[in-house]
């Protein structure tokens, strides 16, 4: 069978990859179309790929096919607490992305705001609030001492997790308690933060073999709060790529995200979410170890204003990690 049109033949001596997609957690439609999305733009330059959901035939599949390279493109839990990763490094297999001891890092953003806050870079005051709290305290007293400490408007958001589930821009007294019963929907422990007024802006990083560089800045502009339906749904949200920075803030958010990268100890790529306030400085709101690919997505987004093609540019990151 000839080869499909605008795919390069494959090549024998390139490596395997497995993706994997899907998973139980509350994001596997987002996790399916990036998986998807990857396998096609690395099947675009020739490369063998294979795509697996997260279930009882994973590990026989993986331990059968032997992939050079295992891709977890799985959001939310498993994915990003580091999990699959650690049952990937079992099998013997290359892992693309940040090993399970970093990804457990990043997947607590309060952890993680708590090491890029020693590390110099600028992380709105938080509080980190379990559910068990209020029914020991009383969820009143906690709540008034919340915005005493912290002021409004505030941000309420899940301790873990991604894709915007969970979290809500709260600016009175009175909505933080459906913001904190929304958050503990997806999870037992709360971070709430003081929200930062600026320029939104998410910038990926990744590393082809030479160390890690940052892809330009995309700025995100919504008709409301950037949640999961903003995210996912074409229409509702506006990206600029790159951002509409100067190129002083443009630099100085990019080294942030380098800089977040190499503090948490991760690995091939990533995703740092920011807000820019008014006097410019770079605010660090969390770090995604498996950042989206669909067609939506920030760091596809990026890549192609930087010019890339996505299949050339994966590709090159899963041959850096096929040499490692």
């Amino acid at each position: 069978m000839g080869a499909t049109e605008g795919r390069t033949p494959p090549d024998a001596d390139a490596p395997t990859v497995a993706v994997l997609a899907g998973g139980l957690s509350h994001e596997r439609d987002v996790s399916l179309r990036s998986g998807r999305r990857v396998a096609e733009a690395l099947r675009s330059t020739g490369l063998e790929v294979t795509v697996h959901d997260v279930d009882p035939d994973l590990v026989p599949a993986l331990s059968q096919l032997r992939p050079d390279v295992v891709w977890p493109l799985l959001h939310g839990a498993g994915g990003e607490d580091g999990s699959v990763r650690d049952v990937v490094r079992m099998l013997g297999l290359r892992v693309l992305g940040s090993d399970a001891r970093a990804s457990r890092v990043a997947w607590s953003k309060p952890v993680a705001k708590t090491v890029l806050a020693r590390a110099g870079v600028a992380t709105p005051e938080h509080v980190t609030l379990p559910q068990s709290l209020f029914r020991e305290l009383g969820a009143a007293q906690v709540l008034d001492l919340v915005v005493g400490q912290l002021g409004l408007p505030l941000v309420v958001k899940p301790s873990r997790g991604g894709s915007a589930l969970g979290v809500t821009l709260v600016t009175t007294r009175d909505a933080l308690p459906g913001a904190m019963v929304e958050c503990f929907s997806y999870t037992d422990t709360a971070l709430v933060e003081r929200a930062v007024t600026g320029t939104e802006v998410a910038v990926s990083v990744l590393d082809t073999g030479d160390g890690p560089f940052a892809l330009p800045a995309v700025e995100v502009v919504t008709d409301g709060p950037y949640d999961y339906d903003a995210r996912y749904s074409p229409g509702r949200t506006e990206y600029f790529a790159p951002a509409r920075l100067d190129a002083a803030t443009a630099a100085d958010v990019a080294e942030v995200a380098v800089r977040a990268h190499r503090a948490l100890g991760l690995r091939d790529v990533s995703r740092t979410d920011l807000v820019v306030d008014a006097a410019g400085v770079p605010w660090f709101l969390e770090v995604n170890v498996a950042p989206g690919m669909t067609e939506t997505s920030l760091l596809p987004q990026a890549a192609e204003a930087a010019g890339h093609d996505l299949g050339r540019l994966y590709r090159a990151v899963v041959d850096a990690v096929a040499r490692r």
